[in-house]
């Protein structure tokens, strides 16, 4: 029987990719219309604003304004892009602008990114609670030791309440880019994935990082997942990550592993560079990130074997 040829076995993984594809863009767009619109009528009459006023006070704890919490409030609602916009109105000093920046990468897209993560393995709940503890603390650690000292400067945010009608028409315009943007990029990686499976080539790229997956205490069945998630993040990522989690190849205890560590740190590309419109110091928004989603896993593992242990002991008795 004829061996297919190069062309041929390009040609099966883009039709065996497509379907697939189409699935996971369509669950992913039926997430984020209506959680977009959710949020531009939060934002719209004033209720973000209004969540933010009184969380205000833990801020200040760590050494920020209190209308920090606005930008949260709205990162987690939201994407990095709000939180640059956001950002850029309230002009911060470098070190809290930095602080509540490194804070809002772990802490965004709670409802999309949570999805992901809980199709994959992982309690929904348990992730959201990690993200939010994980941001505060990176906050407290970076206050702690990042030179410089804290600002007496209040910062404000002043917004011109608009006719409903243009509001409207700014996030059809905005939405309907990022459902082209999830059509795109969703089923080009799933080609691109069909294509490494194809060849042989997924050992190619595992094989180097062996190591490194290792020293943070994920499973080698995940580093594809870990690659795609760290290069364009979670929600653009969740089609290979569900893939690999439907055909076995990534089982729900080391999807769950993945998960405690993407939740802290993903995105580590995209979402860091557009800080850099603000004048941040990129290194800061990075490494910390990393640290503390190595701790998490690690944590993890340590979890599974006390309660792994009390199980069986409880088995004896």
């Amino acid at each position: 029987m004829e061996q297919p040829n190069t062309i041929q076995r390009l040609k099966h993984s883009i039709t065996s990719a497509l379907p697939k594809g189409m699935k996971t863009a369509w669950w992913l767009i039926k997430i984020t219309v209506p959680v977009s619109f959710g949020v531009l009528l939060l934002d719209y009459f004033g209720i973000l604003a209004l969540m933010g006023q009184y969380t205000g006070p833990v801020f200040r704890h760590l050494g920020l304004p209190g209308v920090s919490a606005i930008v949260l409030v709205t990162s987690i609602f939201t994407n990095i892009y709000s939180v640059v916009a956001v950002l850029s109105l309230l002009q911060l000093p470098m070190r809290e602008g930095l602080i509540l920046a490194t804070m809002c990468l772990v802490s965004h897209g709670f409802l999309i990114e949570t999805a992901v993560m809980k199709r994959t393995g992982s309690s929904a709940i348990r992730m959201l609670l990690l993200r939010l503890t994980g941001s505060f603390v990176i906050g407290w650690i970076l206050n702690l030791i990042m030179p410089g000292s804290i600002s007496a400067e209040i910062h404000t945010i002043f917004q011109k309440q608009q006719d409903f009608g243009p509001v409207f028409m700014h996030w059809l315009n905005t939405i309907s880019h990022t459902i082209l943007k999830i059509l795109i990029l969703v089923n080009l990686l799933l080609i691109f994935q069909r294509i490494l499976d194809e060849f042989g080539w997924i050992g190619t790229i595992e094989k180097p990082l062996s190591p490194f997956m290792k020293i943070m205490g994920l499973p080698r069945s995940t580093t594809l997942s870990w690659v795609v998630a760290n290069l364009i993040g979670l929600a653009y990522g969740s089609a290979i990550m569900i893939d690999e989690s439907e055909k076995g190849k990534m089982n729900r205890e080391d999807a769950d592993l993945l998960n405690h560590h993407v939740a802290l740190s993903h995105s580590q590309l995209e979402d860091p560079l557009l800080f850099l419109t603000l004048g941040y110091a990129i290194h800061w928004l990075i490494w910390p990130r990393i640290i503390l989603a190595v701790a998490s896993v690690w944590l993890r593992k340590a979890e599974l074997k006390v309660s792994a242990f009390y199980r069986s002991k409880r088995v004896h008795i």
